[in-house]
C-alpha cells in the first residue's frame, strides 16, 4: 500500500539511511524495498516491524505503520493512570521518592509531568501558578520567564542544551507536538550559548546550586505509554550543592550512579 511505503520512506530519510543499507540490515532485497516504498508491493506485518526495528521507529509510530499497511497495531497503549500500569507506576514513584533529597520527575513523551518527588518544590517555588496548573510541562516551566528561568545562573547554556535536546527528540519521533513546543520555547528570552560548555556534562546552575541530570527509561517496554515515560533526575554536581541539600558529597554520589545516561 502506498501509505505505508510513504511512511517507511520518510523514516528512512529521517535516519539518513539508503535503501541498500536498510535492505541489507533487514534481510530483504533493495528491489523489494523499493517496491514497498513506491506502493508496488504490500509488506507483511512482520516485514513492517522488521524495517521499523532497523529504523529505530518508536512503538507509537510502529503501530501507525501497521495501520497504514492495513494491519492491526502490535503494541497496546494503556492509560497512564489506569489499572494496567498501576504496578509499574508505583515502582517508578518509589524511584522518585528514593532519589530524595534530590529533585526528580516522571515525564511523558511531551514532557508533561506525570509525578515528581518532594524535592521538586525547590525548583518550582516562586514560579507563576499558571505554569504549575496541570498538565505541567517541565520544559515550559524551566524556560518560561515566569518560571525557573530567572533563577538559572547559566540560562543561555541550559536553554541551548534543552532546545537542542528537544529538537533531536522531535526529529527522532516525528512528533508535531514536540515540534510546536520547540517553536514556542525558542521564542522565550534567555539567549544562546556562544561556545561549547566546558566539563563532562552541561550543568544546571540554579539558585547558587549546581546539578547535573540523568535520564532513565524502561529498557524493554512492550506498551506504547510505558515506552514514552522517562525519569529526569538531578544530582549535585559539586560538594557545596550536596552539603546544601544535606546529603553525601558529590564525589560519593557520582560514584554510586551506574547504568544511566547523563544529559
Amino acid at each position: 500500500m502506498a501509505d505505508v511505503g510513504r511512511l517507511l520512506r520518510q523514516w528512512r530519510g529521517e535516519r539518513r539511511m539508503s535503501q541498500l543499507a536498510l535492505a541489507g540490515r533487514a534481510g530483504v532485497s533493495a528491489r523489494h524495498l523499493s517496491f514497498v516504498e513506491t506502493g508496488r508491493s504490500r509488506p507483511t506485518p512482520g516485514m513492517i516491524l522488521r524495517l521499523a526495528d532497523e529504523l529505530d521507529v518508536p512503538l507509537r509510530s510502529r503501530n501507525e505503520l501497521l495501520l497504514a499497511g492495513g494491519y492491526a497495531p502490535a503494541y497496546e497503549e494503556s492509560e497512564v493512570d489506569g489499572p494496567r500500569l498501576a504496578g509499574v507506576l508505583a515502582a517508578l514513584r518509589d524511584v522518585l521518592a528514593g532519589h530524595e533529597p534530590y529533585p526528580a520527575v516522571l515525564v511523558d513523551r511531551h514532557w508533561t509531568m506525570v509525578d515528581g518527588n518532594a524535592a521538586v518544590a525547590r525548583f518550582t517555588a516562586g514560579c507563576t501558578p499558571a505554569l504549575l496548573t496541570p498538565p505541567v510541562n517541565v520544559l515550559r516551566l524551566a524556560l518560561h520567564p515566569d518560571g525557573m528561568a530567572p533563577r538559572i545562573g547559566n540560562l543561555p547554556q541550559w536553554r541551548t542544551h534543552l532546545l537542542h535536546r528537544l529538537d533531536r527528540q522531535a526529529t527522532a519521533t516525528g512528533d508535531p507536538v514536540l515540534r510546536a513546543l520547540h517553536a514556542e520555547l525558542s521564542g522565550y528570552p534567555g539567549g544562546e550559548a556562544a561556545d561549547r560548555p566546558d566539563g563532562l556534562v552541561v550543568p544546571l546552575r540554579f539558585d547558587g546550586l549546581c546539578f547535573f541530570s540523568v535520564t532513565s527509561v524502561l529498557g524493554t517496554p512492550r506498551d506504547v505509554t510505558l515506552s514514552e515515560l522517562a525519569v529526569e533526575a538531578f544530582l549535585p554536581a559539586d560538594d557545596e550543592t550536596a552539603a546544601a541539600l544535606g546529603a553525601r558529597p558529590a564525589r560519593e554520589v557520582a560514584g554510586s550512579v551506574h547504568g544511566s545516561r547523563a544529559r
